[in-house]
């Protein structure tokens, strides 16, 4: 199966940078599509970004463009997702997750899932 180990979270104040780490463990991981969830407190997990490890291809949320980006390290096995320009909005849990073929927005799309990494943005 795919294992998920998320870390690279933290406290940080408003305008700071952070970068997420996910580092998979499993067959095939090339053939992935992984994404970038976040959950706040009281509110439902929803899309941040996600990206084709064949292609490179990625996506992201209107609320995050222009300020993450989202990338991978075959030789690592691993996706990171640079957080910059950080808001108070911007904290919630961060979720990585993983799924054969093509990544989607679609939460139920991904069977694989991280523990999260909490992320706190300070105003």
């Amino acid at each position: 199966q795919v294992q998920l180990v998320e870390s690279g979270g933290g406290l940080v104040q408003a305008g700071g940078s952070l970068r997420l780490s996910c580092a998979a463990s499993g067959r095939a991981y090339s053939t992935y599509g992984m994404g970038w969830f976040r959950q706040a407190p009281g509110k439902e997990r929803e899309f941040v970004a996600a990206i084709r490890l064949t292609i490179g291809l990625t996506y992201y949320t209107d609320s995050v463009k222009g300020r993450f980006i989202i990338s991978r390290d075959s030789a690592k096995n691993t996706v990171y997702l640079q957080m910059n320009s950080l808001k108070p909005d911007d904290t919630a849990v961060y979720y990585c997750a993983a799924r054969f073929g093509s990544a989607t927005q679609a939460i139920n799309d991904y069977p694989y899932w991280g523990q999260g990494t909490q992320v706190t943005v300070s105003s």
